[in-house]
């Protein structure tokens, strides 16, 4: 899938933008949209250093992005779910 097919896709634009703000490596920042039956999964992946600003205190930044996500999917009628990978982590096929 394309940049542009996956920017039309619900969440991927404000996934997208509120990492773009937060992340100090852009260069390693990767982000990624997939739709299928089951609803459509954004899969990101940030630095090492990045982690710890993308997970927040206790979870609460990760789980605030969650919360926005299951929003905008429920104005789409579309499920819209958030996968972190680790530092080391491929992406995957």
């Amino acid at each position: 899938m394309t940049d542009q097919d996956q920017s039309e896709l619900p969440g991927y634009a404000f996934v997208k933008t509120i990492l773009e703000m937060l992340v100090e490596d852009k260069d390693q920042l990767f982000i990624e949209a997939k739709s299928d039956e089951l609803g459509i999964l954004i899969t990101v992946r940030v630095s090492e250093k990045d982690m710890g600003k993308l997970i927040g205190k206790s979870g609460q930044t990760i789980k605030s992005v969650r919360t926005l996500l299951r929003v905008i999917g429920g104005t789409a009628n579309q499920r819209v779910n958030l996968k972190v990978l680790e530092p080391g982590e491929n992406q995957p096929a």
